[in-house]
């Protein structure tokens, strides 16, 4: 049986430049530690999606790689257009440089591997996503670079044994896996509603928050949850060298993976080891509980500062 992955459904806006705000981010992070974190300089984010507008002149000087696993233009390897928008706005989370919209990146000086598993239709399969993430923990760049985050915005409800021990296996090659916790809530915390990858153990999983910190109704609930992130009509960068807002625990978890890239610089500066432990330890000393059940936020909201 092939197992189906896809982004999660989300909810589009259309931009308006003159309403932009930087609140999601000033929700996750004090901007002054931009200059200690370098901005996420020379960290690399694996974003496993449904590829990007390489192009967009907010994204494209920040895109260090990419391939397509899927059969859309002919099966080119090389080609990751993005059809459908969510990975272009994901990656725009993490790494947008600055611009005047305000839809600036939360590690603007990051960069991405684009690595294109959902194709025009909107799905993708367990079979794709595996190769992803096995070509992630391989790749090199042009200067024997890693991938140091694989960020995934997407999932399928039901386990794959395959899939597990890959996510395992990449988790202890020390990359940093963060994933969207799903979109199936039904408003009820103590019900769980499963997404895999996120709901392994292996993985940063990460439900949404709107801009008042009120865990999002769409959001699974589950008891392995670690971390929220605004999640709620968020402006990121889109198809067509565009702007859009969407909503979805997509759009939560790409804002954890930028506070990653800034957390692996801080470690370094400090000579300290950099794994999955560290990084989660440190995620957890700046984080704070916002009053829901653990099955809704997990261990709060992440601020660095």
């Amino acid at each position: 049986m092939i197992n189906h992955i896809k982004t999660p459904p989300v909810q589009i806006g259309v931009m308006n430049s003159s309403k932009a705000t930087n609140k999601n981010l000033d929700l996750i992070l004090d901007k002054t530690i931009w200059k200690e974190s370098k901005k996420g300089k020379d960290i690399i984010t694996a974003v496993i999606d449904s590829g990007c507008t390489v192009q967009h002149p907010h994204l494209k000087d920040n895109i260090i790689g990419a391939y397509n696993f899927t059969i859309d233009d002919e099966g080119d390897l090389n080609n990751v257009t993005d059809y459908v928008g969510h990975g272009t706005h994901v990656s725009g989370i993490i790494a947008a440089s600055s611009n005047k919209f305000g839809a600036v990146g939360v590690a603007p000086e990051s960069k991405l591997l684009i690595l294109k598993v959902i194709d025009k239709s909107g799905v993708g399969n367990y079979i794709n996503l595996i190769r992803a993430i096995k070509y992630a923990m391989n790749w090199r760049g042009p200067n024997q670079e890693k991938v140091s985050i694989i960020n995934l915005s997407l999932g399928g409800v039901n386990h794959s044994e395959e899939l597990h021990e890959t996510i395992k296996k990449a988790r202890n090659e020390g990359i940093i896996l963060v994933s969207a916790s799903g979109n199936g809530g039904d408003g009820n915390y103590s019900t769980d509603e499963r997404l895999f990858p996120g709901y392994y153990k292996e993985v940063i999983q990460v439900g949404s928050i709107n801009l008042e910190g009120v865990p999002s109704y769409f959001s699974n609930s589950n008891l392995n949850l670690d971390f929220v992130a605004p999640g709620e009509r968020i402006l990121s960068t889109h198809i067509d060298n565009k702007y859009r807002e969407l909503t979805g625990t997509s759009m939560a978890a790409p804002h954890i993976s930028g506070l990653v890239a800034l957390v692996l610089n801080l470690l370094k500066k400090e000579n300290k080891e950099l794994n999955f432990f560290s990084v989660y330890e440190f995620l957890l000393s700046k984080s704070k509980r916002l009053g829901f059940s653990s099955n809704q936020e997990g261990n709060g909201l992440v601020h660095l500062k």
